[in-house]
């Protein structure tokens, strides 16, 4: 019985830009162009260069292994074991995810709350938001990408149009000249690099179109594609926001105030671009928001499949939907959201530390490419045109080690290593815990290639015979 593949290569490109072009990028490039001026778009370049080299990883990985959906997990279970797997997966895609999403939940609620809607609390605003997200992703993964695609369309029209008006200086607003402009406070080719964990953030988790790969009419195609693809998008278009916002704002005020996407909308348009730059807030953070309770909930089904979480995590609704991995997703923000977490002056540097997790986890992922060249050198479906004697991995790996060390200055560094480490050995018990007492695994027995293809093809007929319309 053949499977209906219902996405195209422009939704395989929505859900890799879907979770990165998110408020919190936005807060980012303000500051980046804050700190360094224009020098900061170089920082940009680097950072895509590093990600189209781990586009290559991502890619090979899902040639050799295409109906796997468990993400970083499966491949880490495949190259370094079951430890590495929880460790990888859990890190990357539950802790992290569920802090950014809360973030931009809370941030739509907050600029709702205040430009449309001040009778309502942002909390509340909030709640909604993601409620209504969550009944979206429970009716499968079709309602999902239309809603996906409609709304990063809509995105990127708007932030296209807001880095053409300001980069060519046609706002209503004064534009700064470059007399008048402050100086960067940082500067030189030291500074600049220093700065390439910060911009790392506004290219963060381009994997994540892989979850829904099994649901691409040409996955084989599509998914290096649609990653290389959203980051050289997303690199135009924040290079040309990014130096539009210096015409309006002076980059000592763009390093500073609290918002300064809001502050560059208003001296750009008044309050008309107030708030326009409001309604793209709210895109952005239903865009992360939809990308996440889609994606990391078939991640955890994945890792369910291969007894790294509770076999609950693999159950599937009628829509094909793994319902346990999204409620736990939607409790995880709604608990942050009510509880006031997201508006702790903090939580800045948790999001650091939680970018520190994602990028250990690149590392495991480069390292289970190479291991997996030599133990199955003829392994089906790759491309050897695109292995390049490893050396994409081995940039990833540099890149990314130097980009933990360099995660932030004096005493921030120091607390965001603190959490960082904190969390990391809390999440070592519990993988350690799970896999030698409870499921009386070997810690760092890898799984056969060839035997997990299997199993997740199976997994997938299944579900086609329980459900007959999804094939």
């Amino acid at each position: 019985m053949k499977t209906t593949k219902k996405l195209g290569l422009m939704s395989a490109i929505s859900v890799c830009i879907g979770l990165i072009v998110a408020t919190s990028c936005l807060l980012m490039l303000g500051q980046g162009m804050g700190l360094a001026g224009g020098e900061f778009v170089i920082c940009l370049a680097v950072v895509v260069f590093l990600n189209i080299m781990l586009a290559l990883t991502f890619g090979e990985l899902h040639a050799i292994m295409p109906k796997v959906e468990g993400g970083l997990g499966q491949y880490t279970l495949v190259g370094l074991g079951p430890v590495a797997s929880i460790i990888s997966n859990i890190s990357a895609y539950v802790i992290t995810t569920i802090l950014a999403c809360s973030v931009e939940m809370a941030m739509c609620g907050m600029v709702l709350n205040q430009l449309f809607l001040p009778m309502i609390p942002s909390p509340v605003i909030s709640v909604i938001l993601l409620s209504g997200l969550f009944i979206i992703n429970y009716h499968g993964v079709d309602l999902f990408a239309k809603v996906q695609t409609t709304v990063v369309v809509l995105l990127m029209a708007s932030l296209i149009l807001l880095g053409i008006i300001s980069f060519f200086n046609l706002g209503t607003g004064e534009v700064i000249t470059a007399a008048q402009q402050t100086a960067p406070a940082v500067s030189g080719i030291n500074g600049i690099v220093s700065l390439s964990a910060l911009a790392f953030w506004l290219f963060i988790g381009i994997e994540f179109v892989i979850p829904i790969a099994k649901d691409l009419k040409n996955p084989k195609r599509d998914v290096t594609l649609a990653m290389v693809l959203g980051l050289v998008i997303l690199f135009v278009v924040q290079s040309l926001l990014g130096v539009g916002m210096t015409h309006y704002v002076t980059l000592e005020q763009l390093a500073s105030v609290p918002l300064p996407h809001m502050l560059f909308a208003e001296n750009l348009l008044g309050d008309f671009g107030m708030y326009w730059m409001g309604i793209v807030t709210l895109l952005a953070g239903i865009s992360t928001a939809n990308t996440v309770l889609g994606s990391v909930t078939r991640i955890l089904c994945g890792m369910a499949q291969d007894e790294m979480m509770p076999k609950i995590f693999a159950k599937k609704n009628k829509n094909n939907t793994p319902v346990a991995g999204l409620v736990l997703i939607f409790i995880g923000n709604f608990v942050l959201l009510v509880t006031g977490f997201t508006e702790s002056s903090g939580l800045a540097n948790m999001l650091l530390a939680a970018s520190c997790f994602w990028l250990t986890s690149y590392i495991l992922v480069n390292i289970t490419v190479l291991i997996l060249r030599k133990r199955y050198p003829d392994a089906k479906g790759r491309n050897k045109k695109l292995v390049f004697f490893g050396i994409p991995q081995i940039i990833c790996i540099v890149g990314d080690v130097f980009m933990i060390w360099h995660i932030a200055e004096g005493d921030a560094r120091i607390l965001i290593y603190k959490i960082f480490f904190g969390l990391f050995a809390a999440l070592i018990v519990y993988a350690v815990g799970w896999v030698k007492f409870i499921k009386k695994m070997p810690m760092f027995k890898t799984a056969d290639i060839n035997e997990l293809n299997l199993q997740s093809e199976e997994a997938e007929q299944s579900i086609r015979i329980i459900d007959p319309s999804l094939a």
